[in-house]
């Protein structure tokens, strides 16, 4: 989407929300309006609803409780440079690699970190070199639901109105799954004695540090309405 929106990476960004509440709020209130109308407008794709509520948390080959553990921290991070800005501002040492290599650069201590949503720990096994998940939530996957504008355009009034209707629904529908089936998926590999949840004591300053960084992306990228509104959301 960010051939066609300077702002659609904004979408996917880390530490734009607080907790799952704070993130349903926003895309109850169709915040990210903006920028699927400029998807829409560019490329005739609609955005017609947002799923996903996996959370985003940090699989590392030792406990670590609050920022100082995290000071230098070696952690790969997705190739967006937001990602790399917003991990260095904490004090971690923020690398990209491969994301089928992540399991063999802990392994062999090239790194000591990654950061997924419960599916992809289980999924690639990080939890077998890096067991303990510290429980940052840094970010929380949003999955846009898309429709054809050209498609749209074709439907009578009727069936149109039903499309738009579906797209909130199956989005809220699909936040409720995906957000409850994390939560699961976690507590089965816990209960399996396959990775142990730390509490992170420090979320809150860990935010404030990442802040500026986030208020000067959302400048560059031309989104600082979206960012003043999300940030406004109780």
């Amino acid at each position: 989407m960010s051939t066609f929106s300077k702002a659609a990476p904004f979408i996917d960004a880390p530490f734009l929300f607080r907790d799952l509440a704070h993130w349903n709020k926003v895309l109850d209130q169709d915040l990210l309006k903006p920028i699927a109308d400029e998807i829409s407008k560019r490329a005739d794709v609609m955005l017609i609803g947002y799923a996903g509520g996996g959370t985003r948390n940090i699989f590392v080959n030792k406990p670590i409780t609050d920022l100082n553990g995290l000071k230098g921290l070696k952690i790969r991070v997705q190739g967006a440079p937001i990602w790399s800005r917003t991990f260095a501002a904490t004090g971690m040492s923020p690398t990209v690699i491969a994301y089928n290599e992540v399991y063999n650069a802990i392994q062999n201590g090239v790194i000591g970190a990654g950061e997924n949503e419960a599916a992809g720990v289980e999924q690639m096994k990080f939890f077998e070199v890096a067991p303990n998940l510290v429980m940052t939530e840094h970010a929380i996957t949003i999955r846009p639901l898309a429709f054809s504008g050209k498609t749209f355009k074709k439907l009578p009034a009727d069936l149109q109105q039903c499309v738009l209707r579906s797209g909130k629904e199956a989005g809220a529908h699909g936040r409720q799954i995906e957000s409850s089936e994390d939560t699961a998926k976690l507590e089965a590999l816990e209960k399996a004695g396959k990775l142990k949840r730390i509490a992170f004591q420090d979320r809150d300053a860990m935010k404030k540090l990442v802040d500026p960084v986030m208020a000067a992306y959302a400048k560059e990228i031309e989104a600082e309405k979206i960012l003043e509104q999300i940030n406004a959301t109780r």
